[in-house]
């Protein structure tokens, strides 16, 4: 496999290619590895858990620079990411025992009763490029402390970063028959999903999240789909601050290119502030650094996948077509590279695809809105349910809004974050399963029920 650097479009590596005709031979060393890996106490299995990640933050400058020269994502984006995914590992260290320790219901009476948790067994983990460290840790990390066995098949994209997590959890202890990194494309994904593996755990495209579901549903065992999303974003009339909100919005919009499942992707502004809202926006946007992932001064480097490049110019002739106005970019860059100009469209409406169709780019359509019940028939007008965020100084407004939303997740006065303390899921297209929180550590066990009488 020919890894290219997408801010150059030059081959930086070259990576052998798993055999998929090994895959079962694998799966069966896996199987193997857990049984023994299962009989180890939550704590010994913690403990791997805690090294791996003090040897990522011991080794991230390097290791930023890998996701970097495979991703585009700009430097100091990488540091951030995995500086902040290293909260995985603290959340876990701080739960992971009480949550998964056996429950007593019952110890009085003729009959007790009790709940075990018992790992599901071997997990194919099919990862993503956009956030790799958060992405990937939301699942093999948890998985692992739980006493399950992981083949995790890193994107074509991120395969570099892949092989740098076997690396440091081999390192941290983790038996190499307990976790491997397999390498390919989607044929070898699809592989996986025809072999008998115990659950399946997919970060990706809803297009893909379907095919997923309909292959592996004959075989009844947990899925787990966590796919992308329309998040739309409120700006009411009494912000105090425009110009802070409109920043706000903006690096919800952009960070990471736009390559987020939970980005901002569409805007709705009370018509009141809409023309000072419009040009702050655009007045911050044209502020950002792009340019040399490299510079830690970049705040917006490549696209990671060249094809992207014709989805988000057809979103914009679209948008200009049915009369949206173009107030920044909207075009690719003549370099080498895949770079595309961040790129604002104002006075937009849902007839638009970028109003609907998932951008995934640095791209954002803003809407005026006249009132609360206008922004809010809007921003239900999606078949996502990823997030959905307000800007208010009112609480009770913004509680008002946000209740009304068919999200997993929902905001008031931030947008675009992730926390391991609460759930993270996805409703409609935006997917299916929980992780982070008690409950994603939950969601690599299955209870068995004790009925016991002395």
């Amino acid at each position: 496999m020919k890894i290219k650097n997408p801010a150059t479009d030059t081959i930086i590596a070259e990576l052998k290619e798993d055999n998929i005709s090994e895959v079962n031979t694998t799966l069966e060393i896996l199987r193997k590895g857990q049984k023994k890996w299962a009989l180890l106490q939550v704590k010994e299995r913690l403990n791997c858990i805690i090294k791996f990640g003090d040897l990522i933050q011991q080794n991230k400058e390097e290791l930023a620079a890998i996701m970097t020269s495979e991703t585009g994502k700009p430097l100091q984006q990488s540091l951030n990411e995995i500086t902040g995914a290293q909260n995985r590992v603290d959340h876990l260290k701080a739960n992971a025992e009480k949550w998964l320790a056996d429950e007593i219901l019952v110890d009085a009476g003729a009959t007790h009763e009790k709940i075990v948790y018992e790992p599901l067994g071997v997990i194919a983990n099919i990862s993503a490029w956009n956030f790799p460290y958060n992405v990937g840790y939301n699942v093999f990390l948890y998985a692992l402390v739980a006493g399950n066995s992981v083949l995790y098949k890193p994107s074509e994209y991120a395969s570099l970063t892949g092989k740098q997590f076997e690396k440091y959890l081999y390192q941290a202890g983790i038996p190499q028959d307990v976790f491997i990194c397999a390498i390919g494309d989607g044929s070898l994904g699809q592989q996986l999903l025809e072999s008998d593996f115990d659950g399946y755990f997919f970060t990706g495209s809803h297009a893909t999240g379907q095919k997923i579901a309909k292959t592996v549903a004959p075989k009844l065992v947990p899925l787990q789909l966590e796919l992308g999303g329309k998040d739309p974003l409120f700006v009411t009339d009494d912000v105090p601050d425009v110009q802070l909100a409109a920043a706000n919005a903006a690096e919800g919009a952009f960070y990471n290119n736009g390559q987020s499942c939970c980005a901002v992707e569409r805007i709705y502004v009370s018509e009141i502030i809409y023309d000072a809202f419009v040009e702050a926006f655009v007045k911050e946007v044209n502020s950002y650094v792009q340019g040399d992932p490299t510079n830690l001064n970049t705040f917006l480097g490549p696209l990671t996948r060249e094809p992207q490049i014709a989805i988000l110019e057809h979103q914009i002739s679209d948008a200009l077509e049915k009369g949206a106005v173009l107030k920044a970019g909207g075009q690719a860059i003549d370099v080498a590279g895949y770079y595309f100009q961040p790129t604002v469209l104002v006075d937009c409406n849902h007839d638009m695809k970028v109003m609907h169709e998932e951008s995934f780019g640095p791209i954002i359509g803003i809407q005026k809105v006249k009132t609360d019940e206008e922004a809010i028939a809007l921003m239900q007008d999606t078949k996502y349910g990823l997030t959905a965020a307000i800007f208010t100084s009112n609480e009770e407004r913004a509680m008002s809004v946000l209740q009304q939303m068919n999200t997993g997740t929902v905001y008031w006065n931030c947008c675009d974050r992730v926390s391991p303390n609460v759930p993270w899921s996805g409703r409609k297209n935006s997917g299916l399963g929980t992780t982070l929180s008690s409950q994603g550590i939950r969601a690599f066990v299955q209870p068995k029920s004790y009925h016991m009488r002395a």
